[in-house]
């Protein structure tokens, strides 16, 4: 699916989450998505766990965060303000 396609299905909805970024307009937030990755979990038990999760609204989340920190800039410190 196309990058720009796949991310239609992240919506925003200030009653849901307090607008967190949701996947389809569901009570389930991207960012509980990528914690479960984050610990380890695979696309399947994701899956398993929502019978209408689709594999698409995973890959979203991914190309979602990759799309903010794509965009993110770290300013590095500079050791004399520290100090």
């Amino acid at each position: 699916m196309e990058k720009k396609n796949i991310l239609s299905r992240i919506t925003v909805d200030p009653k849901i989450f307090g607008g967190k970024p949701i996947i389809r307009g569901r009570r389930l937030a991207v960012e509980h998505i990528l914690g479960m990755l984050a610990a380890g979990d695979s696309i399947d038990t994701i899956l398993s766990g929502y019978s209408w999760l689709e594999q698409d609204d995973i890959l979203a989340c991914l190309a979602y965060a990759h799309r903010l920190v794509g965009h993110e800039r770290v300013e590095p410190l500079i050791a004399e303000a520290i100090a």
